[in-house]
């Protein structure tokens, strides 16, 4: 009997390409990562090898914890750092660029479908700044958990192939530890990559890298000609966009830095940093203890995500008149509703839409706010049954007369309790990554254990199951981490 052989591409046998690079030196300076010397494999997703087509097993070799580490390159890569600029926190900034992280190259899979590389940590570019171009354990645990635990929860995100760490001194707040990870993504493009050069009045770059977008990731866009090339293609990102923040209102997450250069041109959720998934509701909610002004509070997320489609449009208007630009930002606020509604009404298990279901969400989120309930164990309780959601929404007549009404909504679901409860539980997980539980993995693996890190990104990859062995993970914080906080540094 044959043995098959083993499915999937080792290191070498990857085909790698750079087709950012080839745009040239306007776009990228020529970067080979720095690497930290002796640094072991932390964690790996296989979830994430299996788009490059990597084959499994692969991550057990030394060549891959060498690459991870930025410590080897593989034949065919040819890395670079990308320039950009970007508005933060409102304000025009200039030039920023990849600091901290280099692009690797570009996987050229099977079914054609590209998938770029890029490293971050390891070592200064030219766009680093004042900075060392490094990262701690700390801020890579938390990237690795957070971009597989997007995905798994169907939010379009980068993801994150692997990480490494080692004992190179990195000094943040404290001395802390030298950490990698590459992460991959279709496209690192962002916002602030047009608008670098559209403040620097080089319209000819940005047309150039609208183009470059249009033709590999914008179909629809790429079959028109002229203005309307550009209008399909800039209407298609305000959308994605628009769905993107739904989805982020929908479970609860808080980015913490929403800037033009960390907005993915994709509408991918792109740069974890203090981040925080909400625990007690607060619309107002706040991740990032260095927004004072809270300009990223959770509640001014979808207002946020279309001023940066307002400042990207400013950027493309060298190949965009007015009127289209004006044409697709309207198109902002009814694509995020029609999003955050269906995912909305998911979580409530609504069969079908009736006009009186407009306020059954308001009405609730208000409930939750003034008695500060955990949102993700509310959602999943009102998954389970009416009594567990009212054991934490309280058992008074106020809450008891929104349980009334959405009882009666629900006993006319044709698909019956179990179908319809089971459909809220696939809609409303158990698990998101709290800041807590990503802190117990940073600390072990300071500490030199990486089974915390690699059990919590399980769980993660699941966080519709029950995984009673740590039901612990579902909890808010404990009294020794209640005033855990999260900065840009993070």
């Amino acid at each position: 009997m044959a043995i098959a052989p083993p499915r999937g591409r080792t290191l070498e046998e990857l085909t790698f390409d750079n087709s950012f690079a080839a745009l040239g030196e306007a776009f990228v300076e020529l970067r080979t990562p720095e690497g930290i010397p002796g640094a072991r494999l932390v964690a790996f997703s296989r979830a994430a090898a299996e788009l490059i087509e990597l084959r499994a097993g692969e991550e057990q070799r030394s060549e891959f914890a060498a690459l991870t580490a930025g410590n080897a390159l593989v034949h065919g890569m040819n890395p670079v750092a990308a320039r950009y600029g970007g508005h933060q926190f409102g304000v025009w900034a200039g030039q920023l660029g990849d600091g901290r992280a280099i692009l690797l190259g570009e996987v050229r899979t099977s079914s054609g479908a590209p998938w770029e590389l890029q490293i971050k940590g390891a070592g200064r570019t030219a766009f680093s700044r004042f900075g060392d171009g490094r990262a701690v354990i700390r801020s890579t645990v938390r990237e690795f958990l957070a971009s597989e635990a997007m995905d798994a929860l169907g939010i379009p995100t980068t993801r994150a192939l692997a990480m490494a760490a080692g004992d190179e001194p990195v000094i943040r707040e404290t001395v802390e530890r030298a950490a990698t990870v590459i992460r991959i993504a279709p496209s690192f493009v962002r916002f602030g990559s047009f608008e670098i050069f559209h403040y620097a009045e080089r319209h000819d770059d940005v047309r150039r890298l609208a183009d470059y977008v249009v033709e590999r990731f914008f179909p629809v866009a790429a079959a028109a000609e002229g203005i309307e090339r550009y209008a399909r293609f800039f209407r298609e990102v305000v959308e994605r966009t628009a769905s993107l923040m739904a989805a982020w209102q929908s479970v609860g997450f808080a980015h913490g830095v929403m800037n033009t250069d960390n907005f993915s041109i994709l509408g991918l959720t792109l740069d974890y940093g203090p981040y925080g998934f909400v625990e007690a509701y607060e619309p107002g909610f706040i991740c990032n203890h260095t927004d004072e002004a809270g300009r990223y509070a959770l509640d001014r997320q979808p207002t946020v995500g279309w001023w940066n489609c307002y400042a990207l449009a400013e950027a493309l208007s060298a190949v965009l008149p007015e009127a289209e630009r004006r044409a697709a930002l309207v198109a902002y606020e009814p694509a995020y509703w029609a999003a955050y509604v269906a995912r909305m009404r998911a979580k409530l298990g609504l069969f079908d839409e009736r006009d009186e279901d407009g306020a059954l969400v308001p009405d609730v989120l208000d409930l939750l706010a003034a008695r500060r309930v955990d949102w993700t164990n509310f959602w999943r309780a009102l998954a389970t049954d009416i009594a567990p959601a009212r054991t934490l929404l309280g058992d008074d007549e106020t809450a008891n007369t929104w349980l009334m009404r959405y009882a009666e909504r629900v006993a006319e679901d044709p698909r019956g309790k179990a179908a319809r409860q089971a459909a809220m539980r696939a809609a409303n997980p158990k698990y998101v990554l709290r800041n807590w539980v990503a802190q117990r993995a940073i600390e072990a693996v300071e500490a030199g254990d990486d089974s915390v890190v690699q059990s919590v990104y399980a769980v993660l990859r699941a966080p519709f199951d029950e995984h009673p062995e740590h039901a612990a993970w579902a909890q808010p914080a404990p009294p020794e981490y209640a005033q855990l906080s999260v900065s840009c540094s993070s």
